[in-house]
């Protein structure tokens, strides 16, 4: 019986220690996934604090070269936004020195560096003045005041300007701690494109009256300039770079207790407009998805939809058949089950029939339709239309009708005596790899002129008709 009961205690013994083993590899992977992941991201050992502040607080000072570089790049920048080319303002953005006083700016207030923090202020104002002052003399003088897709784009942020600002920023005071630090002008790429632009929008604004504008850019800009310096400020308190030392303790705390005030006052309200913006992003994100996959009606289409998170509510044009009223009530009840959408009152703008009741319509609505089908055939129209012209001017040239073969007749007749019959047709001639039309006249010369004269005169003959007529492929033929 002892024999028979061995196999059976030893078999949970062996699970035991087969479920041990397990877990000590399990825990032996997991540590070496760790430890993995700590070496690639981990920067603190590779981080040299005392020459990235040294850097940052050189990159603050803004006067001579910078200045002049920085009024270049916003020369090219504007030229770039005013013909809405994507190309230009990326180029100028190579160029821009924008980034240093704004990443003065967290870093001083991270290190309570009050001295730095008022000369980055002020070169951020100097800076800030000379970039709109130079945009709104370009836009001034700028014989093309055109509202593009770039200007209008920079009038108000969006949750994309924050979160390009946002990881601007971290990559940029990143790159600025490592040792050997990479080269800031590739890094103020990010940077430049959340404050170029907008502030090159806001001397727009200016130059064309419209405060509207101006006031949007340039809030855009302060939005966009707060993240890269609560960026830098987040970055520099992870990697634990030492405090400004002073001799006053009690100055020191002074110190630290306004620079953690200016973080605090800075940093709610900026948080709370990041929250904003991507609730607003995510309204309107479901309220495109709820119209694409939920307003379907027979015979119905969609031609223009508004949508306005502050007011709450979705505005859609429709066109063809009447969409019933329980219809409508059952997409807002619908609305109400979408989370992001909740109390969003759903305005609808229809036809009365399939032929269209476009007058039903308002008229921005069908001003803005017919102002698409423009644009989009506008340029396929022009094309055509120069095509035409082309064609017909070289018809014109061949077919000969741009004169009167009578009155044309009748000058030969007084001034060539010698003809005594004259003919016009057009010749069609080919070599078998192109086709001409060339204007021919036949011309039959009186008895009395021998080969000689009759030479003469079709060759003074020839020569008045291409002057007279202004073609240089026309012949002349003899029928004596």
């Amino acid at each position: 019986m002892e024999n028979n009961q061995k196999p059976e205690n030893n078999q949970p013994l062996a699970s035991q220690e087969n479920s041990e083993d397990l877990g000590k590899s399990a825990k032996g992977i997991w540590q070496n996934i760790k430890s993995l992941i700590k070496e690639l991201l981990e920067i603190r050992h590779d981080t040299d604090r005392e020459s990235t502040v040294e850097a940052v607080k050189k990159d603050i000072s803004f006067k001579g070269h910078n200045a002049w570089i920085l009024i270049f790049s916003i020369f090219v920048a504007s030229v770039g936004l005013n013909v809405s080319s994507t190309a230009v303002v990326i180029g100028a953005m190579l160029i821009s020195p924008l980034m240093g006083p704004i990443v003065g700016v967290g870093m001083s207030v991270a290190i309570n560096d009050v001295l730095t923090l008022k000369k980055s202020f002020i070169n951020l104002g100097l800076m800030v003045g000379l970039s709109v002052l130079t945009a709104y003399i370009y836009f001034l003088v700028s014989p093309v005041k055109t509202e593009t897709p770039e200007l209008i784009a920079r009038t108000y942020p969006t949750i994309l300007d924050v979160l390009v600002a946002i990881f601007g920023g971290l990559a940029l005071i990143v790159a600025k701690t490592k040792k050997g630090t990479i080269a800031s002008v590739i890094l103020g790429v990010a940077i430049a494109t959340a404050l170029m632009p907008p502030l090159c929008t806001v001397g727009f604004g200016l130059a064309i009256g419209n405060w509207s504008y101006a006031g949007g850019a340039l809030y855009l800009f302060s939005i966009n300039a707060v993240f890269i310096a609560l960026s830098t400020f987040v970055v520099t308190k992870v990697l634990g770079f030492p405090l400004v030392k002073y001799v006053n303790s009690k100055k020191r705390r002074r110190t630290a207790q306004i620079a953690s005030t200016i973080a605090v006052i800075v940093m709610i309200p900026s948080v709370i407009l990041f929250v904003f913006l991507l609730q607003e992003q995510l309204f309107e994100t479901k309220a495109k998805e709820f119209i694409a996959t939920v307003m379907r009606y027979e015979g119905t289409e969609t031609i223009k939809s508004s949508y306005d998170y502050n007011e709450k509510s979705i505005e859609v044009y429709l066109i063809g058949n009447r969409v019933p009223q329980a219809t409508i009530s059952t997409w807002q009840q619908q609305i109400d089950d979408v989370e992001a959408l909740k109390e969003t009152e759903l305005i609808i703008h229809q036809g009365a029939d399939p032929t269209g009741d476009i007058d039903q319509l308002s008229t921005q609505v069908r001003s803005g339709i017919l102002e698409d089908l423009y644009m989009k055939n506008q340029e396929l129209i022009e094309d055509k239309d120069e095509k035409i012209a082309l064609l017909e001017n070289e018809i014109s040239k061949y077919r000969g009708d741009g004169f009167s073969f009578s009155d044309l007749s009748q000058e030969a007749k007084i001034n060539y005596e010698g003809i005594d019959e004259l003919g016009y047709s057009n010749l069609i001639t080919t070599n078998f790899s192109k086709t001409d039309t060339i204007p021919t006249f036949t011309v039959g010369w009186k008895e009395n002129l021998n080969n000689r004269q009759i030479n003469q005169e079709k060759q003074r003959f020839e020569k008045w008709l291409k002057v007279r007529l202004k073609l240089d492929t026309l012949q002349v033929k003899s029928v004596n």
